[in-house]
């Protein structure tokens, strides 16, 4: 299939002509003769390229440029400006609004193709480096004691179950609960990969810590002695153990814990998703809503991140899911049933309850779950579907 690139530019003449060009050499070409227009196309379409006018009437290819980099759908189709502009303050103002590259007019057809398959040649490496270093899913309570290893937990099992390869790491040291939870005791795989140097951290190395529970189900656990906590080993290892982790499995799955440290914020930035785990009461909101903001600073509905609401209390005294949804101005990606007598159960058979108890309603919840952030992952790796 060739490759497809939207024009956009209001003078009706540079469009056939740049078309016509692109067309001659192989690419299919779609048009747009305003800012808005260009907006729309871009998210219907999903173009490999925009080449983009910056002087149009309803909008300027600035403000065109701002919004695409801003809406999850277009902010990663690499765009080139096109304009008649040539001061440098001009191109550093394209370069600032997203532009990847920038062309002024007039510009001679083989210097447009040359450019055109180049930023389309870097940015197919670009997603095969992506798909190739694998995809990873973070999950973090907004305080202790909403679930949040439960669902790490379970949502690799669920993964496992469509047929994925998945892998859990689980960074909460010295408060580990997912190795007692499986019959695995105080097993200390993560610290003894943690406190090796960076450029240590290999998957074979991991691999060699790795905990293969009776499902097939592969965990890099942690123990809850007390003095893992106090562990203190660099960030960069932290990286090394994810980046490694996420060629072992796909997607590899992280219990992130709740406490957001300096360590924690970067394992997060690293995630292509990420679970934000909350209960439905005024407390747990208050730090939802505070923790999103940290998350993704000035973007919190940038489509990484989902809320999955767990209802652990037998009261029917909770906050209705559409005032949750407004205190954090985020939708709802799951809502988890009680299920305290199962779950009970689930961990007494040191088995995941997807797996112990397939029909139960919280393991339907739990597998829906895994469908959604697997369609989104996969998103991540093809860039074709939109969040």
């Amino acid at each position: 299939m060739s490759e497809k690139i939207l024009i956009v530019d209001d003078d009706i003449d540079s469009l056939k002509l740049i078309g016509l060009m692109l067309q001659r050499h192989g690419y299919e070409v779609v048009a747009a003769n305003a800012g808005n227009q260009a907006i729309s196309k871009a998210s219907t379409e999903h173009p490999n390229l925009i080449i983009l006018d910056v002087m149009m009437p309803d909008m300027d290819g600035y403000e065109v440029c701002r919004r695409l980099r801003a809406n999850p759908d277009t902010k990663t189709i690499p765009i080139i400006m096109f304009t008649a502009k040539t001061l440098v303050d001009d191109k550093v103002a394209g370069f600032e609004a997203g532009a990847d590259d920038y062309l002024t007019k007039p510009t001679h057809p083989n210097e447009l193709a040359s450019r055109v398959k180049t930023m389309l040649a870097r940015t197919t490496g670009q997603k095969q480096q992506e798909t190739s270093k694998g995809l990873s899913v973070g999950v973090i309570g907004a305080k202790g004691g909403v679930g949040t290893s439960t669902i790490a937990l379970n949502l690799t099992a669920a993964f496992n179950l469509r047929g994925e390869n998945s892998i859990l790491g689980d960074f909460c040291l010295g408060s580990g609960s997912l190795g007692l939870s499986i019959g695995f005791g105080q097993s200390s795989g993560m610290a003894n990969v943690l406190i090796k140097p960076a450029n240590e951290i290999r998957s074979t190395l991991i691999e060699s810590e790795l905990t293969l529970h009776q499902s097939g189900l592969r965990a890099l656990l942690t123990a809850a002695h007390p003095q893992d906590a106090q562990l203190s080993y660099p960030d960069d290892s932290a990286l090394a153990v994810v980046r490694a982790m996420r060629t072992m499995g796909r997607p590899a799955v992280f219990d992130l814990g709740s406490r957001l440290n300096t360590t924690t914020n970067r394992l997060q930035r690293e995630m292509d998703q990420l679970v934000l785990v909350v209960e439905p009461t005024p407390v747990a909101l208050s730090m939802a809503r505070e923790m999103l903001h940290e998350l993704e600073p000035g973007n919190p509905n940038s489509g990484r991140i989902h809320v999955v609401v767990v209802n652990r209390a037998q009261s029917n005294v909770q906050t209705p899911w559409h005032e949750i949804e407004h205190a954090l101005g985020q939708d709802l990606r799951a809502i988890i049933s009680n299920a305290h007598d199962q779950l009970f159960q689930a961990m007494r058979a040191a088995v995941p309850i997807v797996i112990y108890q397939p029909n139960a309603v919280i393991s339907g919840q739990i597998m829906k779950l895994a469908e959604d952030l697997a369609a989104r992952v996969k998103v991540t790796a093809g860039g074709e579907l939109s969040y």
